[in-house]
């Protein structure tokens, strides 16, 4: 229809024979019909107005590991398809795995600013001041470090409180064990593990007051050869029962070999250890990925700083085995919903640290503070914490 109107008014022997006045009124509706033409092919015939198009966010993943199928880095990849899954064309994402600590993930970082990145994901502890360095330089770009301790104007810092989901794993080992004695492979000894490591022992001792745990530090967060060493070392000490903070299937592999239990940390790790398996501790960062996206598209993300627990869903004690006994499967669920209404503290007094010190007199709880810069065992751990 617009080509037939342009060309019936640019019909050059009708206006060669126009006298100049009527040339110069035909001439006139030549340019106004030409840019109602040129609007109306611009819009559409249903008259709607052009609307440019808005580029996605941009958003960046930093893997310490190997994705895998299984393990800390797992379970953040799955938390970011569950986001792009969530804000479809919203965003775009991409991810680097296999980043060492220090200088390289530097590196991946300033090189993700530099292709536009506009949120990037930090999920590693030894990222931590990296990422701060590229926050001073990169002001506009927004950074989430996962178990950070320091904060900028652009750089906030999320975690779980795992060791909720780990006093509820002790206690489940306490109530398995014919032994008594767990074994736990450990990676570094940063506040996070030890809580971990302290909650569990808690959990198992309240189930038998005489039950131990045994550690083993391996200075690393993935090496499946020392994690499967490390678990038969904890074997051949007694453990009958495992768990770990690592990243490799290698701890459950090595369960499942000797025919040990399994006390599975990050995610259900049944299809390694289908017959050692009693429950696993799983992170679930999703919700917390799609609202950090949401408020750097609205314009309105602060920084500060997330710990959420099992009531918030980051946490669970999930994959639990069907064939427990039912009175253990419905003591463990009474204490899970006694944890989640805050009427359990996994860090309850009295509490004693291996010396025999009073940490946490009767009558209260560690405050946070001192949960989050824990560098201590307590009673019933077998091993020492590096550099105490």
């Amino acid at each position: 229809m617009f080509k037939n109107l342009a060309r019936a008014l640019l019909r050059p022997a009708q206006l060669s024979s126009l006298r100049p006045a009527q040339r110069a009124r035909r001439a006139s509706s030549l340019l106004i019909a030409a840019t109602a033409c040129s609007l109306l092919a611009a819009t559409g015939a249903t008259g709607a107005t052009a609307q440019p198009a808005t580029a996605p966010l941009k958003i960046g993943f930093v893997y310490v590991t190997p994705i895998g199928s299984a393990g800390w880095t797992y379970q953040h990849e799955q938390a970011r398809q569950a986001m792009v899954k969530a804000l479809g064309p919203q965003v775009q994402t991409t991810v680097v795995e296999s980043v060492a600590e220090g200088p390289d993930s530097e590196r991946v970082m300033r090189d993700m600013v530099a292709q536009g990145h506009r949120l990037i994901f930090a999920t590693s502890f030894g990222y931590l001041d990296p990422a701060l360095r590229v926050a001073a330089d990169a002001p506009e770009v927004r950074f989430e470090h996962a178990g950070g301790y320091k904060r900028a104007a652009n750089l906030a810092t999320y975690n779980a409180r795992f060791y909720e989901g780990r006093w509820l794993a002790g206690y489940l080992a306490g109530r398995s064990s014919k032994t008594g004695v767990a074994g736990f492979v450990a990676g570094f000894p940063v506040p996070e593990v030890v809580q971990g490591i302290n909650a569990f022992t808690l959990g198992m001792r309240a189930a038998n007051p005489k039950a131990t745990v045994r550690v083993v530090w391996l200075n690393t967060w993935f090496d499946p050869p020392r994690e499967r060493e490390a678990a038969l070392s904890l074997v051949n000490a007694g453990a009958d029962v495992l768990t770990n903070h690592s990243g490799s299937p290698a701890v459950p592999q090595l369960a499942e070999e000797k025919g040990v239990r399994l006390l599975a940390y990050q995610s259900d790790m049944r299809a390694f250890a289908p017959k050692a398996q009693l429950a696993a501790v799983t992170a679930d960062w999703s919700a917390y990925y799609v609202q950090q996206a949401k408020a750097v598209l609205a314009g309105n993300w602060q920084s500060g700083a997330t710990w959420g627990g099992m009531q918030a869903g980051m946490v669970r004690l999930s994959a639990i085995d069907p064939a427990l006994p039912p009175a253990v499967t419905k003591d463990l669920a009474q204490r899970q919903q006694a944890l989640m209404a805050g009427k359990l503290q996994p860090f309850a007094g009295p509490l004693k640290d291996q010396a025999g010190q009073l940490r946490q007199p009767a009558g209260g709880a560690l405050p946070d503070a001192a949960i989050a810069s824990m560098d201590w065992f307590v009673e019933g751990v077998v091993g020492s914490v590096p550099g105490r």
